[in-house]
């Protein structure tokens, strides 16, 4: 029988902090700071890259916090496949990867019936129609997410990233079951930053994001705790 994947079922289960730091002193500060405020911690490749980072990481697995390993995997088959088989062991909850189709199939045959869950990123939140067209790709985000989304359902993904401007379209691609996490979220009167495509916690619920990646108005808050309870606060306003 295959391990249960986990899917959220509060408002808090839904917040997804995204532990951006240059060193575990600072996410140790952070993590500190938010513990039992939030649902998921996300590891992303700047902390896998510092020193202990991937050590953290399982060190949060071992003390029952939920752990997003944001690895966005992209390379050989043979590769993704062990990469995938790491975060696996490591425990981690949810891991994302890029939504190609070879890779794709590499991870889920990978992960077998681990209670892992892959998330494909369809396209970056940071880049609109212009920067897909200079690096190469033609049509727009929209249609790339929505062609991204309905591959990934075809693999057998648990679920996609994208962003909140995305999220309703690719409900209407993949349906009910796959989880839609969406970064680029930004509470109201929040900095942008060099996100394009952005919406508040409320608006991307709302639209039917299972999950929320915030950062920075957390990260970066005077008090972590309160911005976190306040995200918190929105989304459960959101699901009524």
């Amino acid at each position: 029988m295959p391990e249960a994947r986990w899917h959220p079922k509060t408002a808090r289960d839904r917040l997804i902090l995204a532990v951006d730091t240059p060193n575990v002193a600072e996410a140790r500060a952070v993590i500190a700071d938010t513990r039992g405020a939030v649902g998921v911690y996300k590891i992303g490749l700047e902390l896998i890259y510092a020193p202990g980072g991937l050590e953290l990481a399982g060190e949060l697995v071992r003390t029952g916090e939920r752990v997003f390993l944001d690895a966005k995997l992209l390379d050989i088959d043979n590769t993704v496949a062990g990469a995938v088989r790491s975060a696996v062991a490591l425990g981690a909850d949810l891991l994302t990867l890029h939504a190609y189709p070879k890779a794709m199939a590499a991870a889920v045959a990978a992960r077998g019936e681990a209670r892992t869950a892959l998330l494909a990123v369809t396209v970056l939140t940071s880049l609109d129609d212009e920067d897909l067209a200079a690096a190469g790709y033609r049509g727009t985000v929209a249609e790339r997410v929505a062609e991204r989304a309905a591959q990934a359902k075809a693999a057998g993904i648990d679920g996609i990233v994208c962003s909140p401007k995305e999220v309703a379209a690719v409900r209407a691609v993949v349906g009910p079951d796959m989880l839609l996490v969406t970064p680029g979220v930004r509470p109201a009167g929040a900095a942008v930053g060099d996100q394009k495509r952005v919406a508040t916690p409320g608006e991307a619920i709302r639209d039917g994001a299972d999950m929320l990646v915030v950062g920075r108005p957390i990260v970066g808050a005077p008090d972590r705790r309160a911005a976190a309870d306040a995200v918190v606060a929105e989304i459960a306003a959101a699901l009524g």
